[in-house]
Formats: structure tokens, C-alpha cells, sequence
């Protein structure tokens, strides 16, 4: 059983590399507590409210009260499940906006640059822009995850960027590409009508080239002998034993897992170890802090017209739908339905945008409840780049505890601001000529709530997290105390060991974390097998020349 690499995590980032160093020829062993992705609930794009919900794929996190969020308990879903988060996402493909590497390479992640990094996102992509176009020289034409986009049918698709530009906002047909700014059709890992997961992405073809096993098991602790990893200690079928690697551990096990098998580990801040028990192996305070997230608000309106999916939201059409997605892997069940897209600045003086939109012809919950209104849409609005901090901490010794997660959210008066500006610039987008003859009324957060005070209680009511928590591996140089990895992945202080998920973020991108996951593997992959870099990128992202004075 024992191999050369042993990945902890067949998730967004573990697959990648499993892939890469089975190209490579090197043997890899992949351990993932979770089963099969096989069956409708995963592939079936449309069907993603589903997955995350389901005890059998998620671990079922949630965090401890929030104390600036009514002391609520926000669900965390993380994939336990082959493919990670990335089988039970909502398929959305974002980058995230040029500046935040450039920014991650600043605090002291050297290599990390966009100009590093985009030819990482470009060897990934097998890019097809469904006819709306793009920016060709931006993009992959031969990497295995495949980027598509929506057929985009409904009209509200539409009229959601008619919106923005009749506002003055900027239009953009590839936020992905040189201008992330603007209004636009949003991107999907969805090919041939399946969730293209990193799982279908990545692992199946890395174990066709035999070079990969995947073992399904329960990772319990690295173990760290003479200050280097040298395997894994793991439960399954009902036993413990340890697995050994003649090369490297690999933990890409997510930003909440990834810190907890750290300090189950002895690698961690030394006196938390101590409160349980462990042994400290390398004093890393840094290990479980850093936490972030976004958070996100629906703005949901009700509709006058009975053109939205409200239609379908019921057991005979899901049926129907479902069962031409099953025998010809097309119709609406091969969408997300998440198809049009923004990403906007809140306020003059903001140099790249600060608030994402995910818009959606219907208003209904991640968990499936739709609005009693009947039929309606939402914009999914939140803030970027929050400056609120979390931590993940052990509740006890035990492996099989979950986690203590504490994301601290709206800790900071900026928070507040940004997301009144989130509601208010969202009510003046539906407000625009084009939507006037689809609103017929606002279902949340209501008409009556205007004053600051009436929408900071709706915030503190209705924010719900985008399931895009990071930075609990912070990446780093090696003399920064704070740092757990390296510019390489490289765990500060034990040899043989990286981590490579998004743990390892600096600071949280523009928008949904899927894509940067993946892109952290590709990258990793190189620093793994002694690889130069490939050339950095000299394209230069458009920044609004009005960012200084004007809000659009």
C-alpha cells in the first residue's frame, strides 16, 4: 500500500496533482474518506442544491454561534466525496480578478503573481465561450477542465446585463479574461451536459495511466519522523495502520480539514496543542487562523411575468427534466442555471471590483425552498475582500471530532458599509427600464426596509456564507512566523510535506474558489517534481481609468 506521494484529499486540488505526477510516472496514493461520485444528485448540473445537502457528500460543518450574526451557526459544506467541493459546488468558474495575485505575490507569496499564475489557469482550460466571445488569448484550449457557459434562453439572463449597462456599469463577455469588470455571462464546469468535477476533470484519467490508487480511508494524522513526513496513519475497514511515502505527504485535504491534520499532527500553535494533548512537532501559530470567507445575500423580487424556473419547481416537470437529462444529458438539467454574472466596485476609489453577482430566474435557497411568492429571481450579491479573520481549532485529540470553525463574520464596520452598498446598488440595477416589465414587487429584503439600521438587521438575519472559506495554511516566506507553507507549498519546518488547497490562500479572491483550487495544484504540481515555472504572462488586466473618481 505504501508509494511515492501520498495525497490526503481527492478534492479540487488533490486530483490535479494526482494527475500531474501520474503524467510524471511517479506512483501516487490518494486517500479520500468519502464514496463514489457516481449518480444524478453530482452529475446532474441543474441538480446542485442536492449534494450539499446530503450528509453522504458534505461533512456537515457548520461554525460555532457567530456573534455579529444573532449568535446564528452557519453551515460550512466541504465534499467528502471523490472530487471534494468541486462535486458538490454550484460549478461556478471564476478566477478571480488579476490583483489579487499580484497582491498574494506582495505579502510575501513570491511566484504568485497573476503573470505567474495565469499560464497555470491556462494549461487547465479547454475553454468554449458558447458563442458569446471572449478573450481568446486569455484563455486554455487543451487543458482537461473543460469551461462552458449556459445557453442563456430565459430573457432575464439578458435583461440582468441590460440592467447593468442601463445603470452605467461596464459590460464584459469574459470576466475570466483581460477585464473581470462588468456585466456579463457567467462561466460553469459543466461539459456535455455533466459536472465536469475535478474528479472527471482529473482523477479518472490520472488512474487510467496506472500510476494512481485511491484508497478510502479516513487520514488520522501525518506522521513526522526525525522532523520529516514519512506517511500517513489512516482508519478504514475498521483498523488503523500507517502508510508510508518513500517521497512527499501532500495534504490537500481543504482549509478546514487541511489545519485540523496539521495540529492532529503536532504542527500548529504550540500551546493549542498542549490544551490537547499533542506532541508539538513544529510550532506554527499560524495554522488554523486566517480564516475568510464570503458572505452573500439574495435580493429576490417577485415577477409579473411566468417566464422564470418557478415553473419547473415542482415534482412532475423535475421528473420530465430529470429524465431527459438522463438519457440524452441535455435540457435544463444540464445547467446550473447560474448564466449571468457581475463584478462591480462599491464606491469611488475602489481600484478593481468589490462585489460579485450570481444572477438566478427564480428565488430559491441553496437548500431548494423556493420563495412562497411563486415565481420571482434573485441576485446572489456579497462583498470580495472582507478584512474580517477566523480561526479553525481542534475541539479535542479525537480525528474523528469535527473541527471547531469560527469565522468571525461582519467583525468589521467596513463589512456593514459594503454590504449596504450591496443592497442598494442591487435594488437600482432592478430598478432599470429593462427590468420593468418583469418586477412586480420586492420579496427581500422588502420595500419597507430603508433606513441603515432595518438593513443591518436583515443582514444580521439573512447573510449566509458562499461556501468559499480559505486561508487557514497561509502561504508565505520562510522567516514570516505566521506563514505555514512556502512559495512551494512547503510546510514551514517539516521536511517532506506541503500543503496544497485553498488553505493556502494569502487573502480571498474575486469570487468563487474552485477555479483558484485547482490552479494552486497545477502549480504545485511543478514545485513537487522540480519543474521550472512555466513563462509568466505579460498581458496587462484592464483597470476602470475612472476607478479614482467614479463608482462606474
Amino acid at each position: 500500500m505504501d508509494a511515492e506521494f501520498i495525497i490526503v484529499g481527492a478534492g479540487s486540488a488533490g486530483c490535479v496533482m494526482a494527475y500531474r505526477l501520474a503524467l510524471a510516472g511517479r506512483k501516487v496514493l490518494v486517500v479520500e474518506h468519502g464514496g463514489t461520485d457516481a449518480g444524478p444528485f453530482i452529475q446532474m448540473p441543474a441538480a446542485l442544491s442536492y449534494p450539499m445537502n446530503m450528509r453522504r457528500y458534505d461533512w456537515g460543518y457548520t461554525s460555532e454561534p457567530e456573534p455579529h450574526l444573532n449568535n446564528r451557526r452557519l453551515a460550512c459544506p466541504r465534499g467528502k466525496v471523490i472530487g471534494g467541493s468541486s462535486s458538490i459546488n454550484g460549478m461556478v468558474y471564476v478566477r478571480g480578478h488579476a490583483l489579487d495575485y499580484d497582491h498574494w505575490a506582495q505579502a510575501g507569496a513570491d511566484g504568485w503573481s497573476y503573470a505567474d499564475v495565469l499560464p497555470y489557469f491556462k494549461r487547465m482550460e479547454t475553454w468554449h465561450d458558447g458563442g458569446h466571445g471572449g478573450d481568446r488569448a486569455w484563455r486554455g484550449t487543451d487543458g482537461p477542465m473543460h469551461v462552458s457557459r449556459g445557453p442563456r434562453k430565459n430573457p432575464l439572463f439578458e435583461a440582468f446585463v441590460a440592467a447593468g449597462k442601463q445603470a452605467g456599469y461596464e459590460t464584459t463577455n469574459d470576466y475570466n479574461g483581460e477585464k473581470q469588470e462588468g456585466f456579463g455571462p457567467m462561466e460553469q464546469t459543466v461539459w456535455m451536459g455533466r459536472r465536469w468535477s475535478a474528479a472527471n476533470a482529473y482523477l479518472r484519467p490520472a488512474r487510467k495511466t496506472g500510476n494512481v490508487r485511491l484508497l478510502r480511508a479516513h487520514a488520522q494524522r501525518v506522521v513526522i519522523e526525525d522532523g520529516r513526513a514519512v506517511g500517513v496513519e489512516v482508519r478504514h475497514s475498521g483498523r488503523t495502520e500507517v502508510i508510508r511515502a518513500s517521497g512527499e505527504v501532500i495534504v490537500a485535504a481543504s482549509s478546514i480539514n487541511s489545519p485540523k491534520l496539521l495540529m492532529l499532527s503536532g504542527i500548529g500553535p504550540a500551546a493549542h496543542l498542549a490544551e490537547h494533548g499533542i506532541e508539538v512537532v513544529a510550532d506554527r501559530p499560524g495554522v488554523g487562523q486566517n480564516l475568510q470567507d464570503h458572505l452573500e445575500l439574495y435580493i429576490q423580487m417577485a415577477s409579473s411575468q411566468p417566464i422564470t424556473l418557478y415553473k419547473h419547481w415542482n415534482v412532475f416537470s423535475k421528473a420530465v427534466i430529470g429524465a431527459q437529462w438522463l438519457f440524452t444529458k441535455t435540457g435544463m438539467g444540464a445547467s446550473n442555471q447560474f448564466e449571468s454574472a457581475a463584478f462591480i466596485r462599491s464606491k469611488a476609489g475602489i481600484r478593481y471590483p468589490d462585489i460579485q453577482y450570481h444572477f438566478l430566474p427564480i428565488a430559491v435557497r441553496y437548500d431548494g425552498k423556493a420563495a412562497a411568492e411563486g415565481h420571482g429571481f434573485q441576485a446572489h450579491v456579497g462583498p470580495m475582500r472582507s478584512t474580517s479573520r477566523g480561526n479553525v481549532t481542534l475541539a479535542s485529540n479525537n480525528p474523528e471530532a469535527a473541527p471547531k470553525i469560527v469565522f468571525n463574520y461582519m467583525s468589521q464596520e467596513q463589512d456593514w458599509e459594503e454590504f449596504r452598498n450591496c443592497i442598494r446598488l442591487t435594488r437600482e440595477i432592478f430598478a432599470q427600464d429593462v427590468f420593468k416589465p418583469y418586477v412586480k414587487s420586492e420579496i427581500q429584503p422588502g420595500a419597507a426596509l430603508q433606513t441603515d439600521d432595518q438593513l443591518d438587521a436583515f443582514i444580521r438575519d439573512h447573510a449566509e456564507s458562499a461556501y468559499h472559506p480559505c486561508g487557514t495554511c497561509r502561504m508565505g516566506r520562510a522567516d514570516d512566523p505566521d506563514a505555514v507553507v512556502d512559495p512551494q507549498g512547503r510546510v514551514i519546518g517539516v521536511a517532506g510535506l506541503r500543503v496544497a488547497d485553498s488553505s493556502i490562500f494569502p487573502r480571498i479572491t474575486n469570487g468563487n474558489l474552485n477555479a483558484p483550487s485547482m490552479m494552486v495544484g497545477e502549480k504545485i504540481s511543478d514545485h513537487i517534481l522540480g519543474l521550472d515555472p512555466l513563462p509568466a504572462s505579460n498581458g496587462e488586466p484592464w483597470i476602470n481609468p475612472a476607478w479614482e473618481t467614479s463608482q462606474r
